[in-house]
């Protein structure tokens, strides 16, 4: 087994601030910049799983560098510069507490949502008749609101207007950001043979403008499904072949975890792990046409440590 990065505890040049999410942690350095690392650790329904999945911070960081330099045209990002593999350095932003989700198909929480019998989520209404990973007549968009600890919550365009969770000018321009990023990466799938099911986007704001943040289009933010077959699966009834974390996520619900209250997450055998490295790798190449070359991750700490350094030191 590859050595993973699960935990950090860097001192980087200039650094005043460190904030440890589910999967990155972030860095704050004193010149307005931020230093991402992408670890290796896995989550679903808001747990940390146990054990850490090899390259999957490698896979989720190369993923977003590429989707955030193809779609600066549309929206600005914070990225500014990859100096290792499972690292991005961007600039500093302040992040807004809706995230935008974005879905083509019935898929996941919608169909989970929709199986129970709602039709309307996060204030669209969804028609009648659908199937489990049946495609919208249109994307929609179900954004979510934050939480401080726990699940984020379902929440409506009015509610978010109402409350002013954001202002409605921002608003309504994250919504066609959140198109237009949504309809670029359904191109730049197809291109490769995959349709782009649902997603989300995370947006802060930096000097009085809104930037797209974070990661985009990768497996932990994204649903993909293979568009061979599609349309004949569907027909017959047939789960869909996908590549992204919901095989996790059925997985741990095979083994009786939801994150719900008294559940007990599951041991994750080598080979489950395993595999969860050869799909995160699977869709690497499959969405970039490129083939993943592993980073050395025999000293992935002192690894991450030099290359950051080296480039701080090309902004002294």
């Amino acid at each position: 087994m590859s050595n993973t990065i699960r935990t950090t505890d860097f001192d980087f040049p200039g650094q005043i601030a460190v904030y440890k999410g589910k999967v990155r942690d972030v860095y704050t350095l004193e010149n307005d910049l931020v230093v991402m690392v992408a670890s290796d650790r896995i989550s679903a329904f808001d747990h940390i799983l146990p054990k850490g999945i090899p390259y999957k911070g490698q896979v989720l960081n190369q993923i977003a560098t590429i989707f955030l330099n193809a779609t600066k045209d549309i929206v600005p990002n914070w990225l500014v510069a990859s100096p290792d593999p499972t690292v991005s350095i961007g600039l500093k932003c302040e992040p807004i507490r809706v995230e935008m989700v974005i879905r083509g198909y019935l898929a996941g929480h919608a169909a989970r949502e929709y199986k129970a019998g709602k039709r309307v989520l996060c204030g669209v209404a969804l028609p009648e008749g659908l199937k489990e990973n049946d495609r919208f007549p249109e994307p929609i968009i179900t954004p979510t609101l934050k939480a401080d600890a726990g699940h984020d919550e379902d929440i409506s365009r009015e509610e978010i207007i109402a409350n002013n969770y954001v202002p409605k000018d921002i608003y309504e321009q994250l919504e066609a950001y959140t198109r237009a990023l949504f309809q670029r990466g359904t191109e730049m799938a197809k291109e490769r043979g995959l349709l782009l099911v649902d997603t989300k986007y995370e947006f802060g704001i930096h000097d009085g403008k809104v930037y797209l943040i974070d990661e985009i289009h990768t497996p932990d933010s994204s649903r993909y499904f293979y568009a061979e077959g599609y349309e004949e699966r569907q027909a017959n009834g047939e789960d869909q072949k996908q590549l992204s974390k919901e095989f996790v996520r059925q997985w741990l619900i095979d083994h009786g975890f939801q994150g719900l209250q008294g559940q007990v997450i599951p041991d994750m055998p080598e080979d489950f792990v395993q595999l969860v490295t050869e799909r995160y790798i699977e869709l690497f190449e499959k969405i970039s046409g490129t083939t993943f070359v592993k980073a050395d991750n025999t000293t992935i700490e002192a690894r991450i440590q030099k290359n950051v350094e080296t480039y701080l030191n090309t902004l002294s």
